[in-house]
């Protein structure tokens, strides 16, 4: 959850489990390869060989040179981007290890059972993912600048189409189009008016001196995207948040004063102003969240049970429902339809495992035109609301066509293109960039000439 409606969070895939740290003591650490005035240590080695494992991932060569040798190429790209100031901001970072670490708990069951497998604390693991995916971030941001300018014909994609063998022809997985009506439970006004209260409370305690607001937004504050920083948020202008945020944060003058409460879609908050810049703040604020209650979830389940029981005696259409009866801001304006936003668009087709988990579940034994029952799920906005699901369509997996997946052909012919670019500016950094490998790694068959000078 995040406050900021932008498409820069940071892209995890939720189904990888980082084994945890080596832990064998009479391991020596040892610097094997300096990449620029960076160091890569014999233990980076390892745990990358350990998360490849786990993750199945198969090198084109021997891992013992390729690992070293992909950490290296990262570190190139890591330098160009502080070079050409690409920066990740803190909210992104910590945004993206929410992700993660929420994946792996829906994965292995609990946050308890997750902290056991780790042998370590949601807390520590935070922080040993903190540079990681920093250091990601920043190398695949300045992939992009350096390919944000290749581009491909239609005749490319034909011509690439024409002399791929038909057993070398990729495999389209099977997508599915969805359609939502989701009702968000009631929350009782005396738990709305306990989360006020609290919100007051922290007012009062700030205005008094008795604790700093980055403190208490450190303790209490359920925005996972800016907690970690004492609440705060990076410069944002007025249309990158929710409005009614936007409007009491824009109308603070003062670094000293705390707004009144304000309520958006995520929440209720208090915020603090720390700078203003042209058109953009940059403030902190404190998320809380009411508690819905089991009783307003079961009345919301049966009010959607009744409506399925409408729909599928034909009394309305499912389209119509989403557009009258669904609170889903992001799909009642397109009558249900679930859209699904990609770095190469948006389209209405998802893979199985790129649907919300128990959107997956409860269309999965769903013939197409069929409605589920009523689950319950959390919305992206962090809520908890009660939803039904039609499955409208479901295109089984074949093998790529031109005329069926040209979009996908496209997409293959651009990466071809983008990976060449890239593997040129790899080869000619290495050839003005200091480095130094322990003489083990000389004997090695590596991807990139030029790392032994």
């Amino acid at each position: 959850m995040t406050l900021a409606q932008n498409n820069d969070s940071i892209a995890v895939d939720s189904a990888k489990v980082i084994k945890p740290e080596i832990t064998n003591p009479h391991y020596i650490d040892e610097v094997v390869w300096v990449v620029g005035d960076e160091a890569i240590l014999r233990s980076d080695i390892e745990i990358a060989r350990m998360q490849a494992e786990q993750e199945g991932i198969k090198w084109d060569g021997d891992p013992d040179c390729r690992i070293p040798e992909s950490i290296a190429v990262q570190k190139l790209f890591i330098n160009q981007a502080a070079l050409d100031s690409i920066v990740v901001t803190e909210s992104e970072i910590s945004q993206a290890i929410d992700q993660q670490i929420n994946g792996w708990i829906q994965m292995i069951g609990s946050k308890e059972k997750l902290e056991e497998y780790r042998k370590q604390s949601i807390t520590k693991m935070k922080q040993e993912l903190h540079d990681e995916f920093k250091n990601r971030e920043l190398a695949q941001r300045m992939k992009q600048k350096l390919v944000e300018n290749v581009a491909i014909r239609p005749t490319d994609v034909r011509e690439y189409f024409q002399t791929v063998p038909e057993d070398s022809l990729p495999f389209v997985p099977t997508t599915v189009e969805v359609e939502i009506i989701t009702n968000q439970p009631r929350i009782p006004m005396e738990e709305i008016n306990k989360v006020k209260d609290e919100l007051r409370g922290y007012t009062d305690r700030v205005q008094k001196g008795e604790v700093s607001f980055a403190t208490l937004a450190r303790l209490y504050s359920e925005d996972p995207g800016s907690a970690r920083d004492g609440g705060e948020m990076d410069y944002v202008g007025r249309g990158m948040l929710d409005p009614a945020f936007a409007q009491a944060a824009f109308n603070l003058t003062d670094p000293n004063k705390i707004s009144k409460i304000v309520e958006s879609e995520f929440g209720f908050h208090i915020i603090q102003l720390i700078d203003r810049r042209g058109d953009k703040i940059k403030c902190r604020h404190i998320l809380r969240k009411p508690v819905v209650p089991q009783k307003a979830i079961d009345e919301t389940m049966l009010r959607m049970d009744s409506i399925v029981a409408d729909l599928r005696a034909n009394k309305f259409t499912f389209e119509d429902g989403a557009t009258v009866i669904s609170d889903d801001k992001d799909t009642k304006n397109n009558r249900g339809l679930m859209a699904n936003v990609t770095e190469e668009g948006r389209t209405s087709r998802f893979q199985m495992k790129e649907l919300p988990t128990e959107v997956a579940r409860a269309i999965e034994n769903l013939k197409v035109g069929e409605i589920s029952d009523p689950f319950t799920m959390t919305n992206s906005r962090g809520k908890t609301v009660c939803a039904i699901v039609r499955l409208k369509a479901r295109n089984e997996g074949h093998k790529a066509t031109i005329t069926e997946d040209f979009q996908l052909m496209s997409h293959i012919v651009l990466e071809r293109e983008q990976a060449k670019v890239l593997k040129k500016w790899v080869q000619d950094k290495i050839k003005n960039t200091y480095v130094r490998i322990d003489d083990r790694y000389k004997g090695c068959d590596f991807e990139y000439e030029g790392w032994i000078k």
